[in-house]
Order: C-alpha cells, then sequence, then structure tokens
C-alpha cells in the first residue's frame, strides 16, 4: 500500500505550544499569554512561558524528527516574537525563525511554515483584535515581512490555520484566547480571519511557492434518517465546514448559514468574496473526529453546542473508542471527508495536515508503549490511502504533533506527541508511534503492524 511518490511526511507543531522564551529576542506579548495568565482559563494554571522550550531545543528536536525518516514539520511563526506590536519588524524575533529554517534543510526536511497559530499580539487585540477588519490588513503586512526574511528557502507557506477555532473558540464560547463571549462578534471575526488568508495569498503568491490555509473539518453523522436529522446535519456542517471551505473555493459564504447568521452579511464588502478566493496550490485538512447530532422537538430551540446559527439539534457523546480526550475514533470518516472535499473542490490537492490523538503514556525504562496511538496512526493512515486509491489528490500527512505541549486550554494534561516530554526535566523520549510513523515515511508504504498492535484502541 504505497503513497505517490514525493509524498510529505512530516509532524506539526504550533509557536505558543512549544516554543516557550515569552520574554527573549524581544517578543512582545500575545492574547494567549494574556489569557492563560488569568486565573480559571487554563486547566492547572498552565502557561505556554516554558511550554517545550523548542526556542532553545529546536537543534535537538528537529534532529529527532529527521532520525525518525520525516521528511517534513509543519511549524508556526508567532506573530509577536516577528512584531512584538503587531506593525514593527524585530531581527531578533526574525533571526530565530532563520536558524530554524537552516536547521530544517541541514537535515533534509521540508519546511511548512504556519503564519498564524492563534498568537495574535496582545497591542492588535487592545486594537480591536480579530473583529476588527484592520488585523486583516496587519497581516498581510505581516506575512510580507516574513516572506521577505525566509522566503528564499521556504516553498511551503500555509496562512492560517484552524480560523474556526480562532473565531469561535476566541470569540464565541470564549474558552480559548481571548475569551470573548457572543456569537455575533464571532461571526465577524471568521469574516476578517479568512479575508486575512486572502489578502496575504494575493500578496505574496508567486513562482516556486506553493500556498495553502489549514482548515479542520468534523463530519456531520446524523442519529436517524429522517428530514429533521437531515437538517440537523445540515446546520452543523454549514457552520463547521461549510461557512469556512465554500469561500476558499470560490462559491461564497452559504446561503443558508448566511439566512441564520444574522446581521453577519454587513460586514462583507463588495469584492472581500473575490480575495477570500484567491487561488490556493492545496487545502491543509485538519481531522481528529466527527461529530453526532439529532435534532430537537422544538426546531427553536437552543442547541448545547456554542457555535453561531445553530438550532433545533444537538451534538451527541462520542462513540466509544474514544481518545483520552474524548474523541471519536472514526477513521472512516477520514476518508469519507476528503473524498467530500476533493468533490466539492473539483480536485483541489489535499494535504493532512493534522491528524493525532492524546492517550495517557508513561515512560517505562526509557520507552513509551504506546500501542493505542500507533494502532490510531495505522487506521487513519490506512484511511487516507483509500481515499487516494479512490482518487483523491492528497499529497502529504502531518501527524499532530511532534512534542507533547501546552494543549491551549487543557494546558499539559493531554499528550499528542510522538514525542514524550518531561516538562519538569524537558527530556525527550521517542514513543513507538513516532518509530512506527518513521517506518512508513521511510517505506513511503504502509506494510505489517508492530507486534501487539491491531486491537490496542482505547
Amino acid at each position: 500500500m504505497t503513497f505517490p511518490t514525493g509524498f510529505l511526511w512530516g509532524a506539526a507543531t504550533a509557536s505558543y505550544q512549544v516554543e516557550g522564551a515569552v520574554a527573549e529576542g524581544g517578543r512582545g506579548p500575545s492574547i494567549w499569554d494574556e489569557f492563560a495568565a488569568a486565573e480559571g482559563k487554563v486547566l492547572d494554571g498552565a502557561t505556554g512561558d516554558v511550554a517545550c522550550d523548542h526556542y532553545h531545543r529546536y537543534p535537538e528536536d528537529i534532529g529527532l524528527l529527521a532520525d525518525l525518516g520525516l521528511n517534513a514539520y509543519r511549524f508556526s511563526v508567532a506573530w509577536p516574537r516577528v512584531m512584538p506590536d503587531g506593525k514593527t519588524k524585530s531581527a531578533a524575533g526574525l533571526a530565530f525563525y532563520d536558524r530554524l529554517v537552516d536547521e530544517l534543510l541541514s537535515r533534509n526536511v521540508v519546511p511548512v511554515l504556519t503564519l498564524y497559530h492563534w498568537d495574535l499580539p496582545q497591542a492588535l487585540e487592545d486594537a480591536g483584535g480579530w473583529p476588527s477588519r484592520d488585523t486583516a490588513s496587519r497581516f498581510a503586512d505581516y506575512a510580507a515581512v516574513v516572506h521577505a526574511a525566509l522566503g528564499d528557502r521556504v516553498r511551503q507557506w500555509t496562512t492560517i490555520n484552524e480560523p474556526f477555532c480562532a473565531a469561535f473558540l476566541g470569540y464565541g464560547s470564549g474558552v480559548h484566547a481571548p475569551g470573548v463571549q457572543d456569537h455575533a462578534t464571532a461571526l465577524v471575526a471568521a469574516h476578517h480571519l479568512l479575508l486575512a488568508h486572502g489578502l496575504a495569498t494575493r500578496a505574496l503568491a508567486g513562482p516556486q511557492h506553493e500556498f495553502s490555509l489549514a482548515l479542520n473539518f468534523a463530519p456531520a453523522i446524523a442519529d436517524g434518517d429522517t428530514p429533521a436529522h437531515a437538517e440537523a446535519a445540515r446546520q452543523f456542517d454549514g457552520i463547521h465546514n461549510r461557512f469556512f471551505l465554500d469561500p476558499v473555493l470560490g462559491r461564497g459564504y452559504p446561503a443558508d448559514v448566511v439566512a441564520a447568521a444574522g446581521r453577519f452579511a454587513e460586514c462583507v464588502r463588495d469584492g472581500d468574496t473575490d480575495v477570500i478566493a484567491a487561488p490556493i496550490d492545496w487545502l491543509g485538512v485538519n481531522y481528529y473526529a466527527p461529530a453526532r447530532v439529532t435534532p430537537l422537538e422544538d426546531p427553536q430551540a437552543p442547541s448545547n453546542c456554542p457555535l453561531p446559527t445553530l438550532r433545533g439539534m444537538d451534538v451527541l457523546p462520542a462513540r466509544p473508542p474514544l481518545t483520552a480526550f474524548g474523541w471519536e475514533q472514526a477513521p472512516g470518516s477520514l476518508t469519507g471527508l476528503l473524498r467530500w472535499i476533493d468533490d466539492r473542490s473539483g480536485g483541489l490537492p489535499l494535504v493532512v495536515a493534522e491528524n493525532g490523538a492524546s492517550f495517557v503514556d508513561t515512560v517505562v525504562d526509557g520507552r513509551v508503549y504506546d500501542a493505542a496511538r500507533v494502532n490510531y496512526f495505522m487506521e487513519h493512515l490506512q484511511a487516507v490511502h483509500d481515499a487516494i486509491r479512490a482518487g483523491v489528490d492528497v499529497r502529504g500527512y502531518f501527524a499532530w504533533s511532534l512534542l507533547d505541549n501546552f494543549e491551549w486550554a487543557m494546558g499539559y494534561t493531554q499528550r499528542f506527541g510522538l514525542v514524550h516530554v518531561d516538562f519538569e526535566t524537558q527530556r525527550r523520549t521517542v514513543k513507538e508511534s513516532g518509530r512506527y510513523l518513521g517506518r512508513v515515511a521511510k517505506a513511503n508504504a504502509l506494510g505489517t503492524p508492530p507486534d501487539g498492535v491491531g486491537d490496542a484502541r482505547a
């Protein structure tokens, strides 16, 4: 079961989750610094102040990735490190990523750079944040600065990671930074995030580079086949998936979602959807789990799902087997999702930019025997291969994540890494799942699973 020639095999991280060094190299505060410092916002009062200390330990971490046999590293640039006030370039901040990229290239690892993974400079949040249209313009300026510094060596560029989370969790439910709780504001923030993507893509597009953004998807599975069940699935799919995908594909915002979104259309100016639809070379697909939905008796009743526009439907508990995060393991949904995006986009190239699972990991005699995660990767890689066999143009797979790290509002309680991190000593220990993925990458093919794996799902 081989994968296409040139397939990217990698692992991903995000700046605030791994770098630490929040007060070094001229870095300014981000919304996550402020959010994590506020009492009760992050589990156990955890912060990213040190995280995995990747800022200082990146040569070791890149060495681990390369030694496993992975050929690509998806990382994000910290906007407040490069522009501490959101507007003024920092030579010291850019120098860190200059060193990081050179280290990757010295180990024959492809750098896949994400410009924004949720750590907005606090100065820009103070000026209005993503609900302010000006932030989209500031993002395009920031993108140009990073591109001018690294574009001679970085070919793969992703503008924004998961605008869904940055908008709906940051400004809607408030469980992520900056902690605003207002659905109408969240919808405006979502539009400006997508606008920022389009502005940056237009500004940077050129030969020898590939541009993308990464969207997180949750396929909607109805628990029945009545028209009411279909309506519940339509609603969830609309706000979670189509609201972000369709404008990027040039379809504009879905009419059914806009009709339920109150005054949202007022923030969309003439020409905005053309900007958002700036051509991309591939789409990053982030997938973890589907969502099971059911209709309510009252079609106007509020949903238990804290997303804008949802009425008359609820999201059901996930079905086992579950990860430690409580997320459903459903690899078949990944195959279906990739085929659906392929059909809806007319064959746009895809990269699985995030996929992975948290489990409870223990270091025993210097090893981490995480058979459940090995099984998870085995099944989800089979799902990707099934999509490729069906004709979907999938060009890469990135495990989330390279390292156990600061997992946002969950602090350090959820371990997703291919590499175990002892957060007291910063000692790294490669897990069996890392070794397994490395073997697959070296072979560019799925083979016989390791001993003891096959029924090891949690």
